[in-house]
């Protein structure tokens, strides 16, 4: 299963973007789907999870401020950022996991997608 996140790109603070992360491949059902982020020298740190049934989790730095959001028919998990922050300046991952036609469990990684945030 692949997955082709867009949507990254240079912000001012207190600017929007809008990222998207589509999977593809011999796709069964995917469970949870998620967006983590990641600045140099430092590890990858969750910032929100969608599960199939739309349950969400947000990591208390982008609460109120960030929107995680799926289409299950399309198979893409968005993430809607408002009131964005210098500090929210990372490379974004996408995640997706749960089974492939034949029942192999996958959980496979975006390539990516830098936000900047900067007057």
């Amino acid at each position: 299963v692949q997955l082709q996140a867009s949507g990254g790109g240079l912000v001012q603070p207190g600017g929007s973007l809008r990222l998207s992360c589509a999977a593809s491949g011999s796709i069964f059902s995917i469970n949870a789907m998620g967006w983590y982020r990641q600045t140099p020298g430092k590890q990858r740190e969750l910032v929100a999870t969608v599960t199939k049934g739309g349950n969400t989790n947000y990591a208390d730095s982008v609460k109120g401020r960030f929107t995680i959001s799926r289409d299950n028919a399309k198979n893409t998990v968005y993430l809607q950022m408002n009131s964005l922050k210098p500090e929210d300046t990372a490379v974004y991952y996408c995640n997706a996991g749960g089974f492939e036609v034949g029942f192999r469990v996958f959980s496979s990684w975006g390539q990516g997608t830098l936000v900047t945030v900067s007057s």
